[in-house]
């Protein structure tokens, strides 16, 4: 399994919406396979989706068990889509598509996903606090949207990263 090449802005893909994976076959398997070898290659690394990767599918992985919060563990969805949210936190943010920057974004402290799992089949996840975090900013990035474009002030709220990851 590769570790895949992420794209950083202002490539186009980044910008655009992934289609819907129908099922998830032996093809969507392989890519997610290679995307969660791709997350944990990277030091710090708690999420990432396909289209950081030039492939246009709705497809996320997020895994951020390292932290100490509460998680469900390695994450992997096709079609993930967020059907509930409750509370909102304001919390900086950074990605691996804009590596020099942070910025403050508000989301949503709690979520409900829907989405298809790695065996093609459907389940249905609450997250809270920095995984719900991290699920909302992967799946903006099926839509083409990035933390920058969440920020209420792109002069007050992002900031240049002061280290590398």
């Amino acid at each position: 399994m590769p570790v895949l090449d992420i794209i950083t802005y202002p490539h186009p893909s980044l910008r655009k919406r992934s289609s819907e994976v129908e099922c998830v076959d032996e093809r969507v398997a392989r890519l997610m396979r290679d995307l969660v070898e791709t997350l944990r290659a990277l030091p710090g690394c708690v999420g990432i989706a396909a289209p950081q990767m030039d492939r246009l599918i709705r497809v996320i992985v997020v895994d951020v068990s390292a932290r100490k919060c509460p998680n469900n563990g390695l994450v992997v969805l096709a079609n993930p889509r967020i059907v509930r949210r409750e509370g909102e936190k304001i919390g900086r943010e950074g990605c691996l598509s804009l590596p020099n920057f942070i910025g403050r974004v508000k989301r949503a402290r709690k979520i409900v996903t829907r989405g298809l799992d790695s065996n093609g089949k459907s389940v249905e996840l609450c997250s809270k606090g920095f995984e719900a975090v991290a699920v909302q900013h992967e799946v903006d990035h099926l839509d083409g949207v990035l933390f920058i474009d969440r920020v209420s002030s792109l002069k007050t709220d992002v900031f240049r990263r002061t280290t590398n990851r």
